[in-house]
């Protein structure tokens, strides 16, 4: 059976799952903003249907698709389980054969530009948020063996994040080996409709780190980390790499999951007043909501709960990059509702909602980590 068949009855499961309740337009970002319900996910549900069974789309329906942030919120809320991210990615790939030229070639190149070191460290240093911090801490004792997600764009933008991860693992007993940068974990590709691509370097990725000898693969950037965990999605159950595809999810955990269970009274905090900024691929595509909350209040940090803080801050991968107007004013909302109680320093736990926050602020923007790294 052809790919493009194997797409269109996945999509179409999907779809009749979908009930037509409504309870998404409240949690979904594009509607809250534009009111209009083809920006929302049952409008987009529509739109993808109709392509699909009558090949009938338009220029607009690509732009609908294009607002979408992939948030996932709406999976959060639906109660039908209706898995609108992998249909959304099905909708967008099929309706690509009708995107622009020009929008053609600009995607090409932001992937590209991003996941390509050569191209992306000179200008990423630049632009660097923030540099290492203290020196590197070797293990005493090694109680065990981690692989680290190093990431295509954060070891440029914020090595900090996992210096302090390592010294952290290392307080705790772990030998970390991080992922070279060239291992992109294929998300951006997948994201901009180039699944191609993004199936290319999840299989050298599966391949390079079956081979490595560690207990777990840990991610510090909730986005990979999602992206890891859906490596199984690509694949037919009869694709042999199938079988690998879920040793590695089974072997994939966000920081905060591992972290979670481990006696963290001997690590130096950082006390100072926080805002914690949940980012949507933690809570609602990761399903781990409250979890670095969690972690955070019994290390100490007392912090009131976030207004909307089920909406996305309008960072989404390139989401900013290729829908600036409906990023900004996402931007302007949560920063508006962070900044309320006057932290010193604003924490979350995706690279992407570092950097897009960042450009709003004075208020310096940490990942939660390395609050546990002083």
């Amino acid at each position: 059976m052809r790919t493009i068949d194997i797409q269109n009855l996945k999509a179409n499961d999907i779809i009749r799952k979908c009930v037509h309740c409504g309870f998404c337009l409240a949690t979904c970002p594009t509607y809250q903003l534009l009111g209009d319900e083809l920006d929302s996910p049952r409008g987009r549900i529509y739109l993808i249907k109709s392509a699909l069974e009558n090949h009938h789309f338009s220029k607009q329906s690509i732009i609908r698709l294009d607002r979408c942030l992939t948030c996932r919120s709406c999976e959060t809320t639906c109660p039908s389980g209706v898995e609108y991210g992998q249909l959304v990615n099905i909708g967008r790939e099929f309706v690509e054969q009708k995107r622009p030229f020009w929008q053609k070639v600009s995607r090409y190149f932001i992937r590209q530009f991003l996941t390509t070191p050569i191209l992306f460290n000179p200008i990423g240093f630049i632009f660097r948020h923030s540099k290492i911090k203290g020196k590197p801490i070797k293990p005493i004792v090694k109680i065990g063996k981690v692989l680290l997600l190093g990431g295509c764009v954060q070891s440029v933008l914020a090595p900090n994040i996992n210096h302090s991860i390592k010294n952290i693992l290392a307080k705790l007993g772990y030998e970390t080996v991080e992922t070279p940068q060239k291992q992109c974990c294929g998300a951006i590709d997948q994201h901009l409709s180039a699944s191609h691509d993004a199936l290319a370097k999840i299989k050298r990725n599966i391949d390079a780190w079956l081979k490595i000898e560690s207990e777990v693969i840990i991610s510090s950037a909730s986005g990979c980390g999602l992206m890891v965990k859906d490596y199984v999605s690509m694949f037919e159950v009869l694709d042999p790499y199938y079988q690998k595809a879920q040793l590695i999810v089974n072997k994939t955990k966000d920081i905060a999951e591992f972290l979670s269970d481990k006696d963290l009274s001997q690590l130096n905090l950082e006390k100072v007043n926080i805002s914690y900024h949940e980012p949507c691929t933690l809570q609602h595509g990761q399903q781990l909501g409250g979890l670095v909350d969690s972690i955070l209040n019994l290390l100490g940090y007392q912090q009131t709960p976030i207004v909307d803080s089920h909406l996305c801050c309008g960072s989404a991968g390139t989401y900013s990059i290729f829908q600036p107007k409906l990023s900004q004013q996402l931007k302007i909302n949560k920063l508006q509702n962070l900044q309320s109680d006057n932290p010193e320093v604003i924490v979350t736990a995706n690279i992407g909602c570092l950097i897009h926050l960042q450009k709003g602020t004075k208020i310096p923007i940490k990942h939660w980590v390395e609050l546990l790294d002083n």
